[in-house]
């Protein structure tokens, strides 16, 4: 399949406030990312919070530019294009939904007025047009049209979402990037949202890539599951494969720390220091955790070894038997 948008190498570095007198600390947000999204394909990224999943996620659409590496959207390099030209290649191919609904939305303006300012801004149509647009969104996402005059601050939070994502959809965009959509929502509005997402998704024909603190629905929601590690892309699975037949140590403790009722799971012990992203380890950067580390891993960072399965890749030297079940593993000593 023709990928949308294809990440190739890239680090994203920031200065930090700390450090000596005359040199800062670097926070090293992303390292050697590589990914790439197609056409109608839902990619789910999980981790640890400062793991680099919404830095990931701003790369992906243009607001984070790379130290080194491309981002090429649509077969075109984003950070080599002229700068108006990116803004308009990215603001029409692009939409972000964003995790709080209450502070992404502008709370002077009309529910009509936040629809229509990207059809402004890139000036699609007759004004007759961009309200009739307007009023299609509406309906797209399940809101009924007497809330269009209606301001941010007077709906619920299930529906200022709602309104999130007609904005992301309002130009029509290939690649949607949802970053912990539901986690600002009550327990009872977030499945009606996810099922929104999946519903657009499937009848717009969109790339979706869901990141979230939530395992479980992003695996069920994913055609494949990316795992991230201070930083680092350190597996990608079929999301029909990530609860039993991935092979990073990490993933398998992620995927084991998740509550359930039906078929509950002793969580997999990790212990040791977690590393700081402004003084990652050496090798490995989950050597200091994991209990399969041993001297290669704190000298040489594992490249991508992949599994039998075509589309599962990893980086670990001593990866889990694929045979090995979450609950066998669990229930070894560390």
């Amino acid at each position: 399949m023709t990928a949308v948008v294809e990440v190739r190498d890239a680090h994203v570095v920031h200065r930090a406030r700390g450090g000596g007198l005359f040199r800062r600390d670097r926070v090293y947000a992303l390292t050697g990312a590589d990914l790439s999204v197609a056409a109608g394909e839902t990619v789910g990224v999980v981790g640890e919070s400062g793991c680099g999943k919404s830095t990931l996620a701003k790369v992906l659409v243009g607001i984070q530019r790379p130290v080194t590496g491309t981002v090429a959207f649509g077969g075109r390099d984003l950070w080599a294009m002229p700068a108006a030209e990116r803004r308009a290649t990215v603001g029409a191919g692009t939409g972000l939904v964003f995790q709080d609904p209450s502070t992404a939305l502008n709370r002077r303006l009309t529910v009509r007025r936040i629809l229509r300012d990207p059809l402004d801004v890139h000036r699609r149509g007759t004004r007759a047009e961009r309200e009739e647009r307007v009023r299609e969104l509406m309906g797209l996402v399940g809101l009924p049209g007497a809330l269009a005059d209606a301001l941010p601050g007077q709906l619920s939070g299930g529906q200022r979402q709602r309104v999130a994502i007609a904005r992301a959809l309002a130009l029509e965009p290939a690649l949607v990037v949802a970053d912990e959509p539901t986690s600002a929502l009550d327990v009872s509005v977030r499945a009606q949202i996810l099922n929104l997402l999946l519903d657009l998704k499937e009848r717009l024909g969109l790339a979706l890539v869901f990141v979230s603190h939530d395992i479980q629905t992003v695996r069920r929601m994913s055609d494949r599951v990316i795992t991230m590690y201070l930083g680092r892309i350190v597996e990608e699975t079929p999301a029909g494969r990530v609860t039993d037949a991935s092979r990073h140590p990490y993933t398998r403790a992620l995927f084991s720390a998740t509550p359930g009722l039906l078929d509950p799971i002793d969580p997999i012990p990790l212990t040791g220091p977690v590393p700081s992203a402004t003084r990652p380890p050496s090798g490995c950067p989950f050597r200091t955790r994991c209990w399969k580390a041993d001297e290669l891993c704190a000298r040489v960072m594992p490249d991508f070894s992949a599994a039998s399965h075509p589309a599962h890749r990893y980086r670990c030297h001593h990866p889990v038997e694929e045979d090995t079940s979450t609950r066998d593993l669990a229930r070894q000593e560390p």
